[in-house]
């Protein structure tokens, strides 16, 4: 094995680990989500490890069955806040012109508090829900994404083969697919990891906030909302899904930060 994938490999089992549990807790939790099965904050023991939360639910169930709709939702944020900040970076930096108004876009939006962006979407979006935050987290991340894809494509775009390709008349669309973008692996990896990381704090603070999903559902972030009146009683109920969120994010960042080559670790530093 190679010195390199040695040290490698230690970042990213974790995040692999926590990642893949997330996925499958929802078939390996040992009780129903909604049923109870010991006192409202009932102790640890009698078949509920972590023991109960405010209804006498499961904790442990719950939170099996409650990461896989936070990594899912994190995992698309990131995956479209990447792919149209590179898509919309790299126009930028092609077209000086579309560059600045890019810009000066992504200036406007960034004044705008995560909180307070997620709160106006959800509550003004029909019905609400997950589906809310999700656009609410893309609006939000993409005038960073933009602005961080745009410097790290501009010194591509200024380079002797693409100014060629574009003196020998190659479309825009060329230019951006096959010039400029595979040229951006590596920024684009690490701003994937950021993304991800990013979108994982975003929709639990909207569960927190509860304009997201909505009780009874199993979430971390509502189990540490409802469970916090109780944490004297059993602290499992708010430290547990806390530990998991704070983890997955931990274990991810490190992850997506060994993975990405030196030269995209460099450029995220600029996020």
């Amino acid at each position: 094995m190679k010195a390199s994938t040695r040290s490698v490999l230690p970042r990213v089992i974790p995040a692999a680990l926590l990642v893949t549990l997330a996925l499958a807790g929802p078939w390996l939790i040992p009780h129903a989500v909604d049923k109870p099965v010991t006192m409202p904050f009932g102790e640890p023991g009698h078949g509920a490890p972590l023991g109960g939360d405010q209804l006498g639910r499961d904790v442990l169930s719950r939170l099996l069955a409650g990461g896989r709709e936070l990594v899912l939702s994190a995992l698309l944020i990131a995956v479209v806040v990447t792919a149209v900040a590179a898509v919309v970076g790299t126009i930028g930096a092609l077209r000086p012109v579309v560059g600045r108004v890019v810009e000066r876009a992504a200036d406007m939006l960034i004044l705008l508090p995560a909180v307070l962006g997620v709160m106006l979407v959800a509550l003004s979006w029909p019905g609400g829900g997950r589906l809310a935050v999700i656009v609410a987290a893309v609006a939000l991340g993409l005038p960073y994404a933009v602005r961080l894809t745009a410097g790290a494509a501009a010194p591509v775009a200024a380079s002797g083969y693409v100014e060629a390709a574009a003196a020998g008349g190659e479309r825009l669309w060329f230019l951006v697919v096959r010039e400029v973008l595979p040229n951006l692996r590596a920024t684009l990896l690490a701003l994937l990891g950021l993304r991800f990381v990013e979108a994982v704090y975003v929709v639990s603070m909207a569960g927190f906030l509860q304009v997201g999903p909505q009780p009874p559902a199993a979430d971390w972030a509502l189990m540490i909302r409802e469970n916090s009146s109780g944490i004297l009683l059993n602290p499992w109920a708010v430290i547990a899904p806390s530990a998991a969120v704070g983890l997955l994010a931990l274990s991810v960042n490190l992850a997506a930060a060994a993975l990405a080559p030196q030269t995209g670790r460099k450029a995220a530093t600029l996020l």
